[in-house]
């Protein structure tokens, strides 16, 4: 009787630990909304955070799993994440302390910055769908996307050391070491070409591609080459777009990289190399086949190390360890 009181206690523990859908339905039942108003109201204010959100939400879960890790500021006695190079052009983190601040008057220590970084994430992407289809430019039609739930209940992590952003992709990257890095957090090629897909929204600045440039790479389309030196010229943080539709959520991404016009080389050798190929010209031809897999991609990506139960907490202050 003993032991079958003790398993029933571990299977309740176990689940009033584990992610959920309905996470917050009895404990905050509003916060799903609170998030969604916050990214709405800063995206109809400027449309390129929703790809900076989900940059912050990649750039978050890649490093030390999904654990709100990327937005704790440095200290006198620890430079955090947020400090390394490859986190520097990170924007977006008003809106989630926005979020936060709304959370934390309504319900206190319920809604955790790791939660609420995902659910941003999910809601830049939904904004970019449905104002797409609003705009007269816009190709694509199919007004479902890529949009998914991720399950909630994650808790904020207790370390955010610059050191561990070396985990990283650089844009430097070629196919095999983007199938390495993305194959230790466990997914497969086709997952890392679709959340490469991410690119679809949003800029990349000067520095990232200039290499490029100087070495006169050969898979980069010629006339391109001289659009990226025009946009150098005003300087390493000047930006230029992934693709022709940079704030919408579609292929466009993919059909550049056919035309040798992908803006990183981490961005074109996915066309180049020819264990990747085939997949992009399958999202070419094929959008709603690329809004699948990133669905699924991102619902995983969602799950990379979560901090559950005591392993985490819940900041009052998402930039702030308590």
């Amino acid at each position: 009787m003993a032991m079958a009181t003790l398993l029933v206690m571990l299977i309740v523990i176990g689940s009033a630990n584990s992610l959920r859908m309905d996470y917050y339905i009895t404990t905050f039942p509003f916060a799903e909304s609170i998030v969604k108003n916050a990214v709405n109201k800063a995206l109809q204010n400027d449309p390129s955070l929703a790809a900076a959100l989900l940059r912050m939400h990649f750039h978050d879960c890649f490093v030390e799993g999904c654990d709100g890790s990327v937005l704790v500021d440095s200290t006198e006695d620890n430079t955090a994440e947020k400090d390394s190079p490859a986190n520097l052009s990170l924007r977006g983190f008003e809106v989630i302390d926005d979020a936060k601040e709304q959370l934390e008057e309504q319900c206190p220590g319920i809604a955790s910055c790791a939660d609420i970084v995902a659910m941003a994430a999910g809601d830049a992407i939904f904004w970019s769908l449905t104002s797409s289809l609003s705009s007269p430019s816009s190709r694509s039609t199919n007004c479902r996307g890529p949009i998914y739930d991720i399950p909630k209940g994650r808790r904020d992590g207790r370390r955010s050391k610059i050191e561990d952003t070396i985990n990283l992709p650089f844009p430097s990257f070629n196919t095999s070491q983007l199938i390495n890095a993305f194959g230790r957090r466990g997914f497969t090629t086709t997952d890392m070409v679709a959340l490469s897909g991410a690119h679809t929204l949003g800029v990349a600045r000067c520095s990232s591609f200039k290499n490029r440039l100087s070495n006169q790479d050969p898979t980069l389309d010629s006339d391109f080459a001289k659009a990226l030196s025009k946009t150098c010229g005003a300087g390493d943080n000047a930006e230029q777009s992934f693709d022709d539709t940079p704030k919408n959520f579609d292929n466009d991404y993919f059909n550049a990289l056919t035309r040798k016009n992908g803006v990183l080389f981490s961005d074109q050798v996915l066309y180049t190399a020819t264990g990747t190929r085939a997949i992009v010209n399958g999202y070419v031809m094929n959008e709603a086949r690329f809004f699948l897999d990133f669905q699924q991609s991102m619902v995983k990506m969602g799950r990379l190390d979560v901090k559950e139960g005591p392993k985490g907490e819940v900041r009052k202050n998402c930039r702030k360890i308590n």
